[in-house]
């Protein structure tokens, strides 16, 4: 992300330069900066949990008050991450004890 010199709005690229949305100031990309940003496809975050595939949630605290979506059972292993800013309340991560099956919940 570049930001303009002139009046420190936020820049977008286009084609070699680098062009002020609000002052229209013009700036040479800077190609060594271009090449270390990597643009993805958007997720939604629906499709993600953000533990890894071998975290091992046995003897982590269990939660009774949920039910499996995949084979309705209605226990599960948990964890609590903060994955948004200090102010937004944390995440808990969820593995089904009997299938395995893994989601997150939003307080």
């Amino acid at each position: 992300m570049q930001f303009c010199d002139d009046c420190g709005s936020m820049m977008h690229a286009d084609g070699d330069v680098m062009v002020c949305k609000s002052c229209g100031a013009e700036v040479a990309k800077d190609q060594e900066k271009a090449d270390a940003f990597v643009s993805t496809e958007a997720q939604s975050g629906d499709e993600l949990i953000e533990t890894e595939e071998g975290a091992n949630f046995e003897g982590k605290p269990t939660a009774k008050d949920v039910t499996c979506d995949d084979c309705g059972h209605g226990e599960a292993w948990y964890e609590i991450k903060q994955t948004g800013s200090a102010d937004e309340p944390p995440t808990r991560f969820f593995k089904c004890k009997e299938c395995g099956h893994r989601w997150r919940g939003y307080n």
